[in-house]
């Protein structure tokens, strides 16, 4: 499996965050973002890929071919890896597809749609509030970070809000 040093919840994918603040941080040189919609549009793809730190390489999958992908491609010597996705309900297929996380964390998920105020910049629908608890059922540690200079706040305490 890959070298994945965060698994991130951001629903503006690779933006100024990413690219200031946690790709920096955290010595990142691969981004992996996971999103069927953006693995299918070619104009987005290139986009996103357009948006990346220099130095950083950008790989576009759907869900599917992003866990196989993340389960089977070996580490390379140095690959620090953020995988990035628009929603958690990304990370809950993936890992029924058998990818293996420990940690996912909730950045920034506007309001839209069904999606009602969660935690501080994070508002959730039904089904990603779902999705949440399932990683949590598998063990996966989600919290909500902002930025790595911030405390860590555990989600568990808000999930029945």
């Amino acid at each position: 499996m890959k070298n994945v040093v965060l698994a991130r919840v951001d629903d503006r994918l690779i933006h100024g965050e990413v690219v200031s603040v946690w790709t920096p941080s955290l010595n990142v040189n691969r981004i992996i973002v996971v999103d069927d919609e953006v693995a299918a549009d070619k104009f987005n793809k290139r986009v996103i890929k357009a948006l990346a730190p220099n130095g950083v390489k950008v790989n576009v999958y759907g869900t599917e071919k992003g866990a196989e992908v993340l389960k089977k491609d070996p580490k390379e010597a140095g690959e620090r890896v953020m995988i990035l996705t628009k929603t958690p309900i990304t990370y809950d297929r993936m890992t029924d597809l058998g990818l293996e996380l420990t940690d996912v964390n909730l950045g920034g998920m506007g309001l839209r749609g069904e999606r009602t105020p969660f935690i501080k910049n994070v508002a959730c629908d039904p089904d990603e509030i779902a999705s949440i608890k399932n990683l949590m059922a598998k063990n996966v540690h989600v919290y909500y970070q902002l930025v790595p200079e911030q405390q860590v706040i555990e989600v568990t305490g808000y999930l029945d809000k």
